[in-house]
């Protein structure tokens, strides 16, 4: 039979035992502090004390007993609870991109890896660190180069952290440490420049400069910072300046353009001017050594007719001189004409004698300094001489 079902025994079948606590027919809920305290002792009793005794006992020990056991539930759901709290605090996960700096009693105790780590709650103090992003600080300011001129300078900078346990123990605020550092590299390297090549052609060197000096002051600091590059995003002079510089650097543009056609120009010409050079010496060798072989001819040629001569005295003289006066003759316009060997009245060619004669004048002027006449007059006397000879020889035969 079910406990609430009329006729029954509602005292025995009541599960909450609660003999007295409803009245006539009422079928409402049981009283909550009945049940709470039935709750307790139940706790109780699985925890090892001991529940509320039934009949008279119960009514004797009401009010103590009681009391003790919902007392001792309290202490022993706060044990629990403490207990699990310790557990949950007592592990922490560090993940890949992170380091966990552990302080025990407030003192550095150990830089804990990324996978899942204990602690000892309440006494290890855990703080994480990003180590692998890249963060970004801006700067930005005006300043004095070395030639006593304001330029305004915007620079980016982009660290990480390369030492956990430096990054939370030595710098109190580190975005504030880098900013100071950033600023004091910066004005240093600008203040050692002068203003032409921070705004041309000397930024990428300044912004390498700036970021070995910056490393080296975080490093001094002991900030735990890793810088991994600079970058110098504009460098302007002060707007009242602005115009004038635009100025000067269309000046500049347009001295580079000279520069760069003299350049192309010099590149073209010099190659030339050796080109020209080497012609001439090689020219000028070839002219040595045909002056020389020449000589040399004209030196041999002599000789063969110093021999003849010496054979033949008058009749090379007299063969030299009338080739000579040939020569000479054949060179000149005038025409001589012997009127007492004939009276009859000659035609000459006048017009062709003379083109003949101007024409065999500029060919031996063009020839070199009469080398053909004197070969040509040497070759004739020895052929004369030869001539002589044989007719002597068979006159005396």
């Amino acid at each position: 039979m079910a406990w609430n079902e009329p006729g029954g025994n509602r005292n025995d079948n009541d599960p909450w035992g609660n003999g007295g606590g409803r009245r006539g027919n009422d079928q409402g809920p049981p009283d909550l502090d009945e049940a709470l305290k039935k709750g307790l002792d139940k706790l109780n009793k699985m925890l090892g004390g001991k529940g509320k005794k039934s009949g008279g006992d119960s009514g004797n020990s009401g009010g103590g007993s009681g009391a003790a056991g919902s007392f001792g539930a309290v202490l022993a759901l706060a044990a629990i609870l403490v207990v699990g709290y310790v557990i949950f605090q007592s592990f922490y996960t560090v993940n890949e991109q992170e380091r966990a700096v552990v302080l025990r009693f407030g003192e550095f105790s150990k830089t804990e890896n990324p996978g899942l780590r204990f602690k000892v709650p309440l006494i290890d103090d855990v703080t994480k660190v990003l180590v692998t992003s890249v963060r970004t600080a801006q700067s930005s300011g005006q300043m004095l180069t070395q030639d006593e001129n304001l330029v305004t300078v915007d620079l980016q900078v982009q660290y990480r952290v390369g030492d956990a346990r430096d990054y939370v123990l030595n710098v109190r605020d580190s975005n504030q440490a880098l900013a100071f550092a950033t600023d004091s590299a910066l004005r240093h390297e600008v203040g050692s420049s002068s203003l032409d090549d921070v705004l041309t052609e000397g930024r990428a060197e300044l912004a390498v400069r700036v970021e070995q000096r910056l490393q080296g002051f975080l490093q001094e600091y002991g900030t735990g910072l890793e810088i991994v590059r600079v970058n110098v995003e504009s460098t302007q002079p002060p707007p009242a300046v602005q115009d004038a510089f635009r100025e000067v650097q269309r000046a500049r543009e347009d001295e580079q353009r000279v520069k760069e056609e003299a350049e192309t120009y010099r590149n073209k010409v010099v190659p030339e001017a050796r080109g020209q050079a080497q012609r001439m010496i090689e020219e000028a060798s070839a002219y040595k050594e045909e002056v020389t072989e020449r000589a040399r001819g004209e030196t041999a040629r002599f000789l063969e007719l110093l021999a003849v001569y010496q054979m033949a005295p008058v009749v090379t003289r007299e063969r030299m001189y009338l080739q000579t006066l040939e020569t000479v003759l054949s060179n000149s316009s005038k025409i001589l004409v012997d009127t007492e060997s004939s009276g009859n009245m000659m035609l000459l060619p006048l017009d062709r004698m003379t083109q003949g004669a101007l024409s065999r004048s500029g060919n031996q002027s063009s020839s070199s300094g009469g080398d053909m006449d004197i070969q040509t007059v040497t070759d004739q006397v020895i052929q004369e001489i030869r001539t002589r000879q044989d007719t002597n020889t068979r006159r005396s035969r």
